[in-house]
């Protein structure tokens, strides 16, 4: 089978044409965007799929980084993806960037649970813990420093993510911890080995861990004027 799996949740705009069969990639286009992904995303897939000699008619399945991230690049991913999926009457699945951050730790670390953190601001981190099979102990949430500081047991946990550091500092051991990616995303590759092991399920969703920055304007709304 081949899939298709794309990502914008972070400053990436990517494509990855994928092979799950072969466990091989076939493809993929990377553009570090930081913002403009709707403007880009379809262009960045052609070029995916032109690298890989495939057309769309051609793929069987979908995928989608869900977040959390930026909401806008979330929200872009996730559309395109269920469009292509109904488009193609093809499975679309989703991916979190925790459980790819912590799959690509992993590999570079060997099996270890994992503490995949973002640094999300206000105080705020999104952090999910997965075993070393990567099985969520903890699915993605809101925690503060300390809240993720507790579940970070040095010699136990490896940390990965934008919040990885300070969380480290937070716990302020001795013992030094084991890292994986301290980035805002995974690999468009990791999120396509991710998605060929996935069983379609429902349509994948955007993991908002908290509401948009973005508020409507309601003082700005003119009031109705009653008919005589």
């Amino acid at each position: 089978m081949i899939l298709l799996a794309i990502d914008c949740a972070a400053s990436l705009c990517a494509a990855s044409v994928y092979d799950a069969g072969a466990g091989r990639e076939l493809g993929r286009s990377v553009r570090d965007l930081g913002k403009g992904h709707a403007e880009h995303l379809m262009a960045v897939i052609d070029e995916a799929l032109a690298e890989a000699g495939v057309g769309y008619a051609e793929l069987g399945l979908v995928a989608v980084s869900t977040g959390p991230g930026s909401f806008t690049g979330v929200r872009v991913g996730v559309s395109a993806v269920r469009g292509l999926s109904l488009a193609l009457k093809i499975p679309a699945v989703g991916v979190t960037t925790l459980e790819a951050l912590a799959a690509e730790t992993r590999a570079a670390l060997g099996p270890r649970t994992v503490l995949a953190a973002l640094d999300a601001g206000r105080g705020e981190i999104h952090a999910a813990l997965y075993d070393e099979n990567g099985a969520a102990l903890r699915e993605p949430a809101v925690l503060t420093l300390a809240e993720s500081a507790a579940l970070a047991v040095p010699g136990q946990v490896a940390l990965a993510g934008t919040a990885a550091q300070l969380i480290a500092d937070a716990v302020g051991v001795a013992k030094p911890f084991e890292f994986g990616p301290m980035v805002a995303t995974a690999d468009i590759g990791t999120y396509a080995m991710l998605a060929a092991a996935k069983e379609p399920g429902e349509r994948p969703k955007p993991v908002y861990l908290r509401a948009p920055d973005a508020k409507p304007q309601a003082g700005f709304v003119l009031p109705r004027e009653e008919r005589k």
